[in-house]
């Protein structure tokens, strides 16, 4: 078993706690790709390839947030015209059947909530219902658990409360998928889920950001005393 003990309580970013400004995601990978096996770094690239499609801009957020509506309106044109839907569902297939709890759970969360989004975007913008929605009949059956919660959230009226909202359940669904592991491959990659959170908010809102890492920093700290005390016991 690799050691992911060792792995959480040798970042850096632990001893970082009040200087977020030294926060660099893609140095915190690097550091845990290379305690990783070939094995588990194909799991990570998975999990990373799912926000390929994350692209915020910091000042087209604090335009459009100083009453620019055009911005707004912008934004939420590009993103649906720009979604391909047909390879998301390629994707998603391949998440959803990975061998990777953490992977199939997250991504089925993931599939539902962008599915959510893309729906309120069709509506607000007068686009046909059903458009660019990632629609795989093998889980035609399936609920979504956070639907109610997501839809509260996407009926802000305030730009970045909605995102900050988004990101919110996000996290929520993090430590929800990893609040039984004990120190395995999945409490890693919900802290790297964690780290790409942090990651766009030290972009998008500097305070939100900063926020965010301590929680993070608090988490992980917690996480790792309390699972090793578990273990000893």
């Amino acid at each position: 078993m690799d050691n992911y003990a060792y792995i959480l309580a040798s970042l850096p970013v632990l001893n970082q706690e009040d200087h977020p400004e030294h926060f660099v995601a893609e140095e915190i990978l690097a550091e845990i790709r290379e305690q990783l096996s070939a094995r588990d770094n194909s799991v990570l690239d998975l999990l990373l390839e799912g926000y390929d499609a994350d692209k915020l801009d910091a000042g087209f957020y604090r335009d459009a947030l100083a009453g620019r509506g055009r911005f707004v309106r912008d934004w939420l044109r590009d993103l649906v015209n720009g979604y391909d839907a047909d390879a998301s569902a390629e994707f998603y297939r391949r998440a959803l059947a990975h061998g990777n709890r953490f992977i199939r759970e997250w991504f089925r969360f993931d599939l539902d909530l962008r599915n959510a989004t893309v729906a309120f975007l069709n509506d607000s913008l007068g686009r046909p219902e059903g458009q660019d929605l990632v629609l795989l009949t093998e889980r035609e059956a399936e609920e979504f658990p956070e639907e109610e919660a997501v839809q509260q959230v996407l009926n802000r009226a305030d730009l970045l409360q909605r995102e900050r909202g988004l990101d919110d359940l996000r996290w929520q669904k993090v430590e929800e998928l990893t609040a039984m592991d004990v120190f395995d491959l999945e409490l890693i990659l919900g802290f790297v889920a964690r780290l790409q959170i942090i990651d766009r908010w030290l972009k998008l809102d500097p305070e939100s950001g900063r926020e965010l890492f301590r929680k993070l920093v608090e988490d992980i700290r917690s996480t790792y005393d309390n699972k090793k005390q578990n273990i000893t016991i």
